[in-house]
């Protein structure tokens, strides 16, 4: 049976503004999505039996709660697909950091279970399915950088720079859900031009939020400030600084390495990976090609 090998790319939100609360309890939000070519890798198999395996399972997650397999039911259930899968997952991508590691792997199992079992679906069709498994995952599926609003549905696509990046993943955990309920939460931020963005403006309204819960991420931005304009992806814990080259990435994280035990952070606590700004998602390269856009 048919096979393919997919590559799923972590994000940065190089802003992340959120300008208000919704009727249903949900926040909209305004924030610029970019790729970085720091990847999980899925190994996907086509089998005839219909059922779904993914390996290997991931940490106090049961099988079933898995985005990848949820992803794949999904699929399953929407085109009424008989056909099965065998899923492997290769994971570089630091979990629960604002990365979007989950909801990458979800997207890449869309488009590529999509193309394996012949179910023809578009673009539109595969991002609405994906909104249903969580708010990020229609931008990996849409695959390009992206200006998003709402509860980042609606994608408009951007071209910023696109630089190497130093991104560093404190040993924390920012619960999402608890952050939105946070009552010093900033919730009315205006919406930005992206000419706003190129000319310095925009932030993250959950840094303020970070730094007073977590001292390790409060000591982790005030560090790698050091070296530039460090900024939070997503709700957290990453932080990440853009630098020059892939050299000057590796200058800067050795620098703070050296200054970490200053401001009281132990090695171990923080990792540090180096990876290149991409407009395009590595997810269409090869056989997978960016599935076509077709409005109702």
């Amino acid at each position: 049976m048919r096979s393919l090998r997919v590559r799923s790319p972590a994000k940065l939100n190089l802003f992340l503004h959120i300008t208000g609360r919704r009727a249903d309890g949900y926040h909209n939000l305004q924030t610029l999505f970019q790729f970085v070519d720091l990847c999980d890798e899925l190994e996907l198999a086509v089998t005839t039996d219909g059922q779904l395996e993914v390996t290997p399972p991931l940490p106090d997650l049961p099988p079933e709660a898995n985005l990848i397999y949820r992803a794949a039911r999904c699929l399953q259930a929407h085109t009424g697909s008989t056909l099965g899968a065998r899923i492997h997952l290769h994971k570089r991508i630091p979990m629960g950091g604002g990365l979007g590691g989950g909801s990458s792997n979800a997207a890449s199992t869309l488009v590529a279970l999509n193309h394996l079992w012949g179910t023809g679906l578009h673009r539109q069709q595969l991002q609405s399915l994906g909104l249903t498994l969580g708010a990020d995952v229609p931008v990996f599926i849409y695959g390009h950088a992206a200006l998003a609003e709402g509860v980042g549905e609606r994608l408009q696509a951007v071209d910023p720079p696109q630089p190497w990046y130093l991104i560093a993943a404190p040993d924390c955990h920012a619960s999402t859900a608890e952050l939105f309920q946070a009552k010093q939460l900033t919730r009315d931020s205006k919406l930005l031009r992206i000419r706003d963005f190129l000319a310095g403006e925009g932030h993250n309204d959950f840094e303020p939020v970070l730094r007073e819960r977590f001292p390790l991420i409060d000591r982790c931005l005030t560090l790698m400030n050091r070296e530039g304009a460090a900024k939070v992806t997503g709700s957290g814990a990453c932080l990440f600084l853009a630098c020059r080259d892939q050299a000057d990435a590796e200058q800067k994280r050795q620098s703070l390495v050296a200054k970490m035990s200053s401001f009281d952070i132990a090695e171990s606590a923080v990792s540090w990976k180096i990876a290149k700004g991409r407009n395009d998602s590595p997810l269409y390269t090869g056989e997978l090609s960016r599935p076509d856009f077709q409005p109702d």
